[in-house]
Protein backbone atom coordinates (compact mmCIF):
# COMPACT_ATOMS: atom_id res chain seq x y z
CA UNK A 1 0.00 0.00 0.00
CA UNK A 2 2.81 2.59 0.91
CA UNK A 3 4.38 1.94 -2.58
CA UNK A 4 1.00 2.76 -4.07
CA UNK A 5 0.28 5.80 -2.46
CA UNK A 6 3.94 6.86 -3.02
CA UNK A 7 3.76 6.61 -6.92
CA UNK A 8 0.18 7.34 -6.83
CA UNK A 9 1.35 11.08 -5.14
CA UNK A 10 3.76 11.07 -7.62
CA UNK A 11 1.94 10.79 -10.35
CA UNK A 12 -0.72 13.67 -9.03
CA UNK A 13 2.75 16.21 -8.24
CA UNK A 14 3.82 15.38 -12.30
CA UNK A 15 0.04 16.14 -13.14
CA UNK A 16 0.15 19.46 -10.90
CA UNK A 17 3.36 20.74 -12.22
CA UNK A 18 2.01 20.29 -15.63
CA UNK A 19 -1.04 21.76 -15.49
CA UNK A 20 0.94 24.86 -13.43
CA UNK A 21 3.36 25.13 -16.57
CA UNK A 22 0.63 25.33 -18.62
CA UNK A 23 -0.67 28.12 -16.50
CA UNK A 24 2.50 29.71 -17.69
CA UNK A 25 3.82 29.25 -13.94
CA UNK A 26 7.10 31.16 -12.73
CA UNK A 27 9.23 28.49 -11.15
CA UNK A 28 10.80 29.75 -8.24
CA UNK A 29 14.12 28.42 -6.60
CA UNK A 30 14.86 28.97 -3.10
CA UNK A 31 18.05 27.06 -2.60
CA UNK A 32 21.32 29.25 -1.77
CA UNK A 33 23.47 30.69 -4.67
CA UNK A 34 26.18 28.43 -4.15
CA UNK A 35 23.32 25.51 -5.33
CA UNK A 36 21.59 27.36 -7.98
CA UNK A 37 25.33 28.46 -9.70
CA UNK A 38 25.31 24.19 -9.41
CA UNK A 39 22.44 23.99 -11.93
CA UNK A 40 19.30 25.36 -12.03
CA UNK A 41 16.10 25.63 -14.14
CA UNK A 42 15.94 27.52 -17.22
CA UNK A 43 14.11 30.36 -16.85
CA UNK A 44 13.47 30.32 -13.29
CA UNK A 45 13.90 32.53 -10.75
CA UNK A 46 15.90 33.02 -7.71
CA UNK A 47 15.07 34.23 -4.55
CA UNK A 48 16.94 32.42 -1.38
CA UNK A 49 14.51 31.23 0.99
CA UNK A 50 15.36 33.36 3.80
CA UNK A 51 14.73 36.88 1.57
CA UNK A 52 10.89 35.75 0.63
CA UNK A 53 9.43 37.56 3.09
CA UNK A 54 11.33 40.79 1.24
CA UNK A 55 10.37 39.85 -1.79
CA UNK A 56 6.50 39.57 -0.99
CA UNK A 57 5.02 41.96 -3.29
CA UNK A 58 7.85 41.26 -6.29
CA UNK A 59 6.47 38.00 -6.29
CA UNK A 60 2.99 39.21 -6.74
CA UNK A 61 4.11 41.28 -9.39
CA UNK A 62 4.74 38.53 -11.54
CA UNK A 63 0.91 38.45 -11.92
CA UNK A 64 1.23 34.15 -12.00
CA UNK A 65 1.17 30.89 -10.97
CA UNK A 66 4.60 29.81 -9.07
CA UNK A 67 5.81 26.79 -8.30
CA UNK A 68 8.67 26.97 -5.99
CA UNK A 69 11.60 24.53 -5.60
CA UNK A 70 14.70 23.64 -3.78
CA UNK A 71 17.16 20.58 -3.09
CA UNK A 72 14.96 18.19 -1.84
CA UNK A 73 11.26 20.07 -1.38
CA UNK A 74 11.95 21.50 2.41
CA UNK A 75 12.60 24.83 1.84
CA UNK A 76 10.41 24.70 -1.06
CA UNK A 77 7.44 23.84 1.05
CA UNK A 78 8.38 26.89 3.43
CA UNK A 79 8.39 28.95 0.98
CA UNK A 80 4.73 27.48 -0.38
CA UNK A 81 3.66 27.86 2.64
CA UNK A 82 4.61 31.26 3.18
CA UNK A 83 3.86 32.69 0.13
CA UNK A 84 0.07 30.91 0.10
CA UNK A 85 -0.54 32.51 3.39
CA UNK A 86 0.44 35.95 1.67
CA UNK A 87 -2.55 35.00 -1.04
CA UNK A 88 -0.18 33.83 -3.82
CA UNK A 89 -1.02 30.70 -6.29
CA UNK A 90 2.21 28.61 -5.23
CA UNK A 91 2.95 24.68 -5.52
CA UNK A 92 5.70 23.16 -4.08
CA UNK A 93 7.67 21.42 -6.83
CA UNK A 94 10.28 19.93 -4.91
CA UNK A 95 13.08 19.70 -5.97
CA UNK A 96 14.47 21.45 -8.98
CA UNK A 97 15.22 18.48 -11.32
CA UNK A 98 11.24 17.18 -10.71
CA UNK A 99 10.53 20.75 -12.24
CA UNK A 100 12.78 21.09 -15.16
CA UNK A 101 11.99 17.79 -16.77
CA UNK A 102 9.43 19.72 -17.61
CA UNK A 103 10.59 22.37 -19.26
Amino acid sequence: MKLFNLLFRKKNMANEIQEYLDKGAVVLDVRTLGEWNEGHSEGAKHIVLDTIPNNVEEIKSWGKPVIAVCRSGARSGQATDFLQSHGIDIINGGPWGNVDQYL
